[in-house]
């Protein structure tokens, strides 16, 4: 019997692939999977993908915006409904541009900042009510959080924010027995960063900053996520864990390396 056997997990932004690797973890150990995410197409190639190292795995599907109110606070009540109790919540939303703060309109900054924070605002507010057992929140935060990056003023004020968010949360909550926690990812390949992840001269700069010597990929993210969601960190609310082959011990590559 896996460690989450009985429990749910309710995933926002399923259709990604931090998302996805972090459902089959979940889901291979027992938790019952309730998807949220944009594109159909995606999701059920998402449910494949779990289905395939998880063959007897439960799971729902729902295309649907996560970043809008009315879905999530539906999404949330259906997936505690499934057997009665919802236990994790995964919330992977996230947008971001390049560009220096100083070239951006009121609007566009403030829809990147807000990006990321509307689908976890909502995951949290919607979710939290319906987890009466305790449980885990984990969201995907990133480590421009912590390390200043020209270029991603906007997706590091929003990531900076999320944090901020998390530790509140993890007070207020605690008393309930649900912890909120975030992994806090460096350069890996994802939706976000498909605009700019292959370029040569980004990618070497960075590599230079990255101790272990290579960019991140969905997998290496997934197990931080599975333990923050599991009974193994018990103990753990508030924070936040960099997996990112090192990057924050140097820091970020010298110069404007995003206004791509």
């Amino acid at each position: 019997m896996g460690a989450l056997e009985g429990q749910t997990a309710f995933v926002l932004g399923a259709s990604a692939g931090i998302a996805q690797a972090s459902a089959r973890l979940l889901a291979a150990d027992g938790a019952t999977l309730y998807l949220l995410g944009r594109s159909a197409k995606r999701l059920d190639e998402a449910r494949e993908g779990i289905l395939a190292v998880a063959p007897s795995a439960e799971i729902v599907v729902q295309k649907g915006d996560p970043e809008d109110e009315a879905t999530v606070a539906a999404a949330a009540q259906a997936a505690h409904d499934v057997h009665g109790r919802l236990d994790i919540v995964l919330g992977t939303v996230a947008s971001g541009g390049t560009g220096p703060l100083t070239q951006q309109d009121l609007a566009t900054f403030t829809d990147f900042v807000m990006g990321n924070l509307r689908s976890n605002f909502l995951a949290l507010r919607y979710s939290a009510p319906l987890m009466t057992n305790g449980g885990s929140i984990v969201f995907i935060s990133s480590t421009s959080s912590k390390i200043p990056m020209e270029g991603l003023g906007h997706y590091s004020a929003g990531k900076a924010a999320l944090e901020m968010l998390i530790r509140v949360a993890a007070s207020e909550l605690g008393p309930k027995g649900i912890r909120v926690n975030a992994v806090r990812p460096g350069l890996t390949e994802a939706a976000t960063t498909q605009g700019y992840i292959h370029l040569e001269e980004l990618t070497s700069s960075f590599l230079e900053r990255v101790p272990l010597g290579r960019l991140g990929v969905s997998a290496d993210i997934a197990p931080g996520v599975r333990y923050l969601a599991g009974p193994e960190s018990s103990w753990v609310t508030g924070q936040s864990f960099a997996i990112d082959g090192g990057n924050e011990v140097r820091g970020a590559p010298r110069g404007p390396m995003f206004t791509v």
